[in-house]
């Protein structure tokens, strides 16, 4: 059985709706266990060694715990995510862009290349506005709305937590 990134992300969806609380899927190519959690942080698990990557999961902004490890009963990695910080009130006006996964933000595609966007930039919703590398993999940040880039709050090759405001837009 082979599940992709849009599949689990259905799953997850699917999960959030009812009174599950945790659900395992087994088989011998890899192991999902999905649990919603009852503080703010919810919790999801794989132990995998073909089917399913853990990077798949990484990308996953419905999980702001990931953790993985082989099959074989390894070492796997984890990284916790922290609560959003509340927005200032003077700043209820913007739409904030967060950080869709724990991971390192960066703005511009190479280090010596310029940045997708710089504050007072006008965006559109599709423009890609910042990476987050998250497991050697680097994720694309898209911007939904149109508008102003007013503030960048994140500096280059910082850490990020899920939710995380990383840019503030004055919307159009």
């Amino acid at each position: 059985m082979d599940l992709d990134f849009s599949e689990l992300r259905q799953l997850v969806a699917a999960l959030d709706q009812t009174d599950i609380a945790e659900l395992t899927l087994k088989n011998p190519q890899f192991e999902l266990t999905l649990r919603k959690a009852t503080a703010p942080s919810q919790a999801v698990v794989l132990s995998s060694d073909a089917a399913v990557s853990a990077a798949a999961v990484s990308k996953s902004s419905m999980a702001p715990t990931v953790a993985a490890a082989p099959a074989a009963g390894g070492v796997g990695t984890a990284a916790t995510a922290g609560e959003p910080a509340a927005p200032p009130a003077s700043t209820s006006d913007l739409y904030e862009i967060t950080s869709p996964m724990v991971g390192t933000f960066y703005r511009s595609p190479g280090p010596d290349e310029s940045p997708f966007v710089d504050a007072g930039d006008r965006i559109k919703p599709g423009q890609t506005v910042c990476i987050i590398e998250a497991m050697k993999l680097m994720n694309e940040l898209e911007a939904e709305v149109s508008g102003e880039i007013v503030e960048i709050l994140v500096q280059n090759a910082e850490p990020v937590e899920f939710g995380q405001p990383l840019m503030r837009v004055k919307q159009s």
